[in-house]
């Protein structure tokens, strides 16, 4: 489980391609070693656990439905990835409940510059957009950010300089692909009320 605060990142350093997948390897400045083999960690919002860990190169496996459903089926060497380590009991949590099960991905449509801020709209499957609720939360490739329009087929995110220079969504073009995990408290709630009908 994590919160989406993101404070870490990485660097695609090699891909190397299997039968039902591929094994991912990240460079990264964060402190990890063999005794944390075996622990998940939010790549880009997705929940993946670590292979091996050797000189600041840490190995995950991506299995094909994995690729499928994120935006790591057009992962390249040199991509910035997001890290978060998974939370530990009692510590504070400032963002929102992820779970690194990421629901589908988006496309940048567009992206406004505000001061020094920034305004991203997102163009999403329209299936999901009755998951999204304005001023509530949603993980963009694994960060915790609050939802500030919604419209037909996209939503809107105002996004801070600090949250910019922490993550990799400062490097965002127009046509990119985010990975996005809808709210967990949203898909209960739509659930709930699908059954009550």
């Amino acid at each position: 489980m994590f919160n989406g605060i993101i404070f870490n990142q990485a660097k695609v350093k090699k891909i190397v391609k299997r039968e039902k997948g591929i094994n991912l390897f990240l460079y990264s400045r964060i402190n990890l070693s063999k005794k944390d083999l075996g622990s998940s960690i939010s790549c880009d919002g997705v929940c993946l656990t670590l292979v091996s860990c050797k000189k600041n190169i840490c190995e995950f496996y991506l299995s094909n439905e994995t690729l499928l459903k994120s935006k790591f089926k057009k992962i390249k060497l040199g991509d910035n990835i997001n890290l978060e380590l998974s939370l530990k009991y009692g510590q504070r949590i400032s963002g929102h409940i992820c779970q690194g099960h990421v629901d589908t991905v988006a496309k940048v449509a567009s992206i406004k510059k505000l001061d020094r801020s920034k305004i991203f709209n997102f163009k999403i499957e329209k299936k999901f957009i009755k998951y999204l609720v304005n001023k509530a939360s949603i993980a963009v490739n694994g960060v915790s950010l609050t939802i500030s329009n919604i419209k037909k087929n996209s939503f809107e995110i105002w996004i801070i300089p600090h949250t910019l220079k922490l993550t990799n969504l400062r490097f965002l073009k127009k046509n990119d692909l985010v990975n996005i995990e809808i709210d967990i408290l949203s898909k209960y709630v739509k659930k709930f009320i699908n059954v009550k009908k």
